[in-house]
C-alpha cells in the first residue's frame, strides 16, 4: 500500500499549478481536445448544466482555475469552502492519500484567504475576463475562531462578500475538520443559519434587480437516517434548492494503518453510504429537492448509481487524483451509453429511476 503523508497536500498544489499552465491558447485547445466531455445536458435550479459532473469543493479552494477546469470535461465546479475570516488550517501533515484504497483522508480545516481577501480575487478575475462559462459554485464554511451561536452571521457575511460572483451557494456545516461544526446541521442552528443566508440572498436579489442565488445544505454521511431526513425537512421548510449528498466521513473500514489516520475520508470507501443517503434523501421529498451526488465516483457505473439513486448533478474529487484528467469525459461518455441503453431521451428523466423500478 502506498501512503503519501505530506507529499499529498504538495501534490495538490502542484496539480493546480499545472492545471494553469495548460492555460496558453495553444496548450489549452490540445487539453480541451483530449478531456473535453460529450455534452450530457440538464437543467437543474434554473441552471444549465453542459453536463452533470462537476468538481467538488476542495481542490480548487481558492478559486485560483476557475476559467481552466471546463478544459478537462466538467460541467461546472465549486470553489472553496470560503470562511469570513482568513485562516490556516490545521497543522500539517493534514492530507494523505491510499493507492490501495482509492481514498483521501484530509483534515485541512478550511484553511482559505478569507471572504474578503477572496472577494477581491474574484473581483479580478472577472474584470480581466478570466472566468468559466459553467456555472460556478462557492462553499461556505464557518469561521474557526466564531462560535457556534454566532455562526449565522459568520455564514451570512461570507454570502454577502461573494455574492456577485456565485451561481450557487453550498452550507457546509458538515467538514468533520473544524471543531463543533457537525452541531449545526440540527433543525435549531441549520435553520438560524438558513434564514440568516436566506434574508441576505433577497436583499441582493432585490438590490440588484435579479433573482436570488440557489442555497443548497450539504451534509454529513454520518448522520443517521431519521438525522438525515430532518435535514431534508429543514431544507425544505427554509425553501434550500437542493442538498449535497456526502460530505467527506470520520467512519472507517477496518483495514490497516491508513485508516487510522484523523480526517475525512473521502473516495471509493465513501461510495454506499453516500449513495445510501442519496436513496433516504430522495424517497423522502418523493423527488422533489434537487440532490448533488458526490462520494466515490469514479466511473460511468458509480456515476449512474449515484443518479438512479436520485441524484441530478454529480461532484468528484478523488477520481481527478487516483483516475486523472480523463475521467470526467469518461463517465460523460459512459452516461450517454447509460441513458441510450436504458431508453431514456435525457438525464432528468433518468434521475432516481432506481425508485419507480
Amino acid at each position: 500500500m502506498a501512503v503519501l503523508p505530506l507529499g499529498s497536500e504538495t501534490l495538490h498544489w502542484r496539480a493546480l499549478k499545472g492545471v494553469r499552465g495548460w492555460s496558453l491558447p495553444g496548450l489549452r485547445a490540445i487539453l480541451r481536445g483530449m478531456c473535453r466531455s460529450p455534452e450530457v445536458p440538464t437543467n437543474v435550479m434554473g441552471l444549465a448544466f453542459e453536463n452533470p459532473v462537476g468538481l467538488a469543493a476542495g481542490m480548487d479552494k481558492k478559486g485560483e482555475n476557475i476559467p481552466h477546469w471546463e478544459n478537462l470535461g466538467f460541467g461546472w465546479i465549486e470553489i472553496g469552502g470560503i470562511t469570513f475570516h482568513p485562516q490556516d488550517g490545521n497543522p500539517k501533515p493534514r492530507m494523505f492519500r491510499s493507492t490501495k484504497h482509492n481514498a483521501l483522508i484530509n483534515r485541512m480545516g478550511f484553511n482559505n484567504p478569507g471572504s474578503e481577501a477572496m472577494a477581491a480575487h474574484l473581483k479580478r478575475m472577472k474584470t480581466n475576463g478570466k472566468w468559466a462559462s459553467i456555472p460556478v459554485g462557492i462553499n461556505l464554511g464557518k469561521s474557526k475562531i466564531t462560535p457556534n451561536d454566532k455562526a449565522d452571521q459568520d455564514y451570512a457575511g461570507t454570502m454577502e462578500r461573494l455574492w456577485e460572483f456565485a451561481d450557487l451557494f453550498v452550507v457546509n456545516v458538515s467538514s468533520p475538520n473544524t471543531p463543533n461544526l457537525r452541531e449545526l446541521q440540527s433543525g435549531s442552528e441549520l435553520d438560524r443559519i438558513l434564514t440568516a443566508c436566506n434574508t441576505i440572498n433577497q436583499q441582493l436579489a432585490d438590490t440588484t434587480d435579479t433573482s436570488g442565488k440557489p442555497i443548497l445544505v450539504k451534509i454529513s454521511p454520518d448522520l443517521s437516517d431519521e438525522q438525515i431526513i430532518a435535514v431534508a425537512d429543514t431544507a425544505i421548510a427554509q425553501g434550500c434548492a437542493g442538498i449535497v449528498a456526502t460530505n467527506t466521513t470520520t467512519s472507517r473500514p477496518a483495514d490497516g494503518k491508513f485508516m487510522k489516520k484523523t480526517g475525512g475520508l473521502s473516495g471509493v470507501p465513501l461510495r454506499n453510504r453516500s449513495t445510501e443517503v442519496i436513496h433516504i434523501l430522495y424517497a423522502h421529498t418523493q423527488g422533489e429537492l434537487p440532490i448533488i451526488g458526490v462520494g466515490g465516483i469514479s466511473n460511468a457505473e458509480s456515476a449512474w448509481d449515484k443518479i438512479a439513486a436520485g441524484a441530478s448533478l454529480l461532484q468528484l474529487y478523488s477520481a481527478l487524483v487516483f483516475e486523472g484528467p480523463g475521467v470526467t469525459k469518461a463517465i460523460n461518455k459512459g452516461l450517454n451509453r447509460k441513458l441510450k441503453a436504458h431508453g431514456y431521451q435525457s438525464l432528468s428523466e433518468a434521475v432516481g429511476h432506481a425508485h419507480r423500478s
